[in-house]
C-alpha cells in the first residue's frame, strides 16, 4: 500500500476510486470480482475513512455476519479481502480535477500533481475529504508545514532533544504524546506537553490510562488550557504558545514544534465542482447503476443521495455491488457481465486466488 511516486505522464487505469473508506474499498472488491484492477485515491494518509478518524475503537453492530467489530477491524478485514486484487493506493492526496477526454476517458489530477487517465470514477468520500480543524490563533497559521503541524510527520527525527506542544484531547493527541515519549532517548523531544481545555479526554480507556501513567513517571506534562496566542522570537520564529486556564491565568508554554489535533472536518470540496447534479451537497444517483449524471462516473456510500437513502456501511456495500456490473459494461462493453457466485465460480475462485480449496 505504498503510494506512487509522482510521474510526467498518467497512469492508465480502468477504474480510479475516489476514496478509501468501507464503501470504496468494497468497491475496490466488487471490482476486482468483474476482473478490473483499481488505483484508490484518499486525503487522509492510511485507508479506513470515517472508520479510523472518527470511531477507530468503538463497536459496530449491523455489519453481515459480524456480531461486532471495531471500525478499526473492519478496516482491516476489508483490507484482507481485497487483497487478491491488489488495489494500488495513493494516499495523503486529493482528487482537484476531473476532465471528460474526447475519447471518453477521464483526465484526473491530484493535489500532489499525480495523474490518471481513468475509464471510470466511482466517487466514494463518505461525506466528503477529510481535513484538519485549524488552531484558530491570529498568526499562528504562518507556521504551517515549519513549526506547525496538524499531523506528525512521518520523519521525526528532527523533533530529538525539541520541546512539544501538543494540542487536543482525543485519540490522536494522546498516541501522539505516548509515541513521542516512547522514541529511543536519542531521537526523543526534551520536553513534551499535552494541552487540553479540560482534564478529561474523548480517546480509548487504553490510550487515557498509557498517557496517565506516562504522566504520573513524570515523561510528560499535561496543561489544562485554551491557546490564545502565539510568542514570536526576533527572527520571526514561534517561542511560545499563550495560553489562558480556567481561573483565567495566563500561562507561556514555550516550545520549537506544535502539533494540533483538533479532529478532522469533511468537506465536499473539488467535488463540487466537476459538474454532476447535487442535492444539498451529495451527489444524485439512479439506483439501477448508482451512476451520477455524468456517465462513466459513479458514486457509493454517504457520499451519493437518492430517494429511501439511508447512511449506513451495508447500503454503501449494495451499491458499491451493482456499480461494479454496470462499470464492467463500460470497460469490457463486448464482454458479458452473467452473475457468477463465489460459491460456485470457477473464474471467481481463480481471481480470489482460492482455486483448488475443498468445497
Amino acid at each position: 500500500m505504498q503510494p506512487l511516486a509522482t510521474t510526467s505522464e498518467p497512469v492508465g487505469t480502468d477504474a480510479l476510486i475516489i476514496g478509501a473508506g468501507p464503501a470504496g474499498l468494497f468497491q475496490a472488491f466488487e471490482l476486482g470480482l468483474q476482473g478490473i484492477r483499481a488505483h484508490v485515491v484518499d486525503a487522509l494518509p492510511h485507508a479506513g475513512g470515517q472508520c479510523i478518524e472518527l470511531y477507530p475503537d468503538k463497536p459496530i453492530y449491523d455489519i453481515p455476519a459480524l456480531p461486532v467489530c471495531t471500525g478499526r477491524e473492519l478496516v482491516a478485514r476489508l483490507l484482507q479481502q481485497i487483497s487478491p486484487f491488489d488495489p494500488t493506493f495513493h494516499l495523503a492526496q486529493e482528487v482537484c480535477e476531473v476532465a471528460r477526454q474526447a475519447d471518453g476517458r477521464f483526465a484526473v489530477e491530484t493535489s500532489t500533481k499525480q495523474r490518471f487517465l481513468a475509464k471510470t470514477l466511482f466517487v466514494a468520500a463518505g461525506v466528503g475529504a477529510f481535513q484538519a480543524r485549524e488552531l484558530k490563533v491570529d498568526g499562528l497559521a504562518a507556521h504551517k508545514g515549519s513549526q506547525l503541524f496538524y499531523r506528525l510527520p512521518s520523519d521525526t527525527t528532527f523533533l530529538s532533544n525539541q520541546a512539544v506542544v501538543i494540542v487536543g484531547g482525543g485519540d490522536a493527541a494522546l498516541e501522539c504524546a505516548i509515541h513521542l515519549c516512547k522514541l529511543e532517548s536519542t531521537a526523543r523531544p526534551k520536553r513534551v506537553t499535552l494541552m487540553h481545555r479540560r482534564d478529561a479526554f474523548q480517546a480509548s480507556p487504553d490510550q487515557v490510562d498509557a498517557f496517565q501513567n506516562l504522566r504520573a513517571e513524570g515523561r510528560l506534562e499535561f496543561v489544562a488550557a485554551q491557546a490564545t496566542g502565539i510568542d514570536e522570537r526576533p527572527d520571526g520564529q514561534l517561542r511560545a504558545l499563550r495560553t489562558v486556564d480556567a481561573d483565567g491565568l495566563p500561562r507561556d508554554l514555550p516550545l520549537d514544534t506544535l502539533l494540533v489535533f483538533l479532529g478532522l472536518s469533511p468537506k465536499l470540496g473539488p467535488i463540487a465542482q466537476w459538474g454532476l447534479d447535487l442535492d444539498h451537497r451529495q451527489v444524485l444517483v439512479d439506483t439501477e447503476k448508482f451512476e451520477t449524471s455524468s456517465p462513466g462516473i459513479f458514486a457509493v456510500g454517504d457520499i451519493n443521495t437518492y430517494p429511501g437513502k439511508k447512511k449506513l456501511i451495508l447500503s454503501g456495500f449494495h451499491e458499491a455491488t451493482l456499480a461494479a456490473f454496470a462499470a464492467a459494461a463500460i470497460i469490457h462493453p463486448d464482454q458479458a457481465a452473467p452473475l457468477q457466485y463465489t460459491t460456485t465460480s470457477s473464474k471467481l475462485h481463480q481471481r480470489l486466488g482460492v482455486t483448488g480449496r475443498a468445497a
